[in-house]
């Protein structure tokens, strides 16, 4: 479920993010097809909560610092370990592919930080993408955390549907993946959700967070490296984790 207000102001946030220019009330309301009115009450909303400003008279609204102190602030509660950097690094000088560490949101897993790689075909990952936790390497690593009424518990919630063609449509077929995975000794997908895009993921033990890592890529070059990419990440994960 989508809460509409809240909606518009994470995409007025990511619009000022991608333009990276003050804007009128006009343009937003035009960008989004807001209506004048509405548009008028979220800006002046945030403007007198000290989240926008304008730089220059009647030049428009602009975010201020406030939205970075605040995030700066609440990840700073709650931060990844620091070694987490290092092992992202790692893996991603040594596959050459796009390194992830991933964390459980509901139904979803969601990137936490991410190293995206440098080829020209790659697999764009970003913080904040979210992926549905079974239909996924990352997800499948961090169900594995889970005790089992924990993971039954959350199975109904999840809307089983076909994403790919390897896509686990029911929770037979997602824990029979999680014994797959638990035997080879990693967690894999293969277009479960995303066409053509192939990735191995591991949990990333620290204490009390589920967390996991995922190395993912393209298909052509990911599929006879499989095994190689799943011993670098438990190699990488051996020497960093504490």
């Amino acid at each position: 479920m989508i809460v509409r207000q809240a909606a518009n102001v994470l995409d007025l946030l990511e619009f000022f993010a991608q333009e990276r220019r003050p804007a009128t009330l006009s343009e937003v309301a035009e960008h989004f097809g807001w209506p004048r009115s509405s548009t008028f009450n979220l800006l002046t909303t945030l403007a007198e909560r000290g989240y926008l400003y304008e730089p220059k008279p009647r030049a428009g609204y602009y975010p201020t610092g406030r939205w970075l102190s605040q995030a700066q602030a609440a990840a700073d509660a709650e931060p990844l370990p620091p070694w987490t950097k290092l092992i992202l690094a790692e893996l991603a000088a040594d596959t050459g592919e796009t390194v992830a560490i991933g964390g459980a949101a509901g139904t979803m897993a969601v990137f936490l930080d991410v190293v995206e790689s440098s080829a020209s075909v790659r697999y764009f990952g970003h913080v904040g993408h979210r992926i549905p936790i079974h239909a996924c390497s990352t997800g499948r690593a961090l169900l594995l955390q889970y005790p089992t009424a924990e993971r039954m518990a959350l199975y109904r919630k999840i809307e089983f549907k076909r994403y790919g063609p390897y896509t686990p449509i029911s929770i037979d077929m997602v824990e029979a993946e999680l014994r797959r995975s638990v035997e080879r000794g990693y967690c894999e997908s293969y277009a479960d959700y995303s066409p053509d895009l192939a990735g191995v993921a591991m949990p990333l033990g620290v204490a009390d967070r589920r967390l996991a890592i995922v190395v993912a890529g393209p298909m052509f070059r990911m599929a006879d490296r499989m095994v190689a990419v799943a011993k670098a990440i438990g190699r990488a994960v051996e020497r960093h984790a504490r």
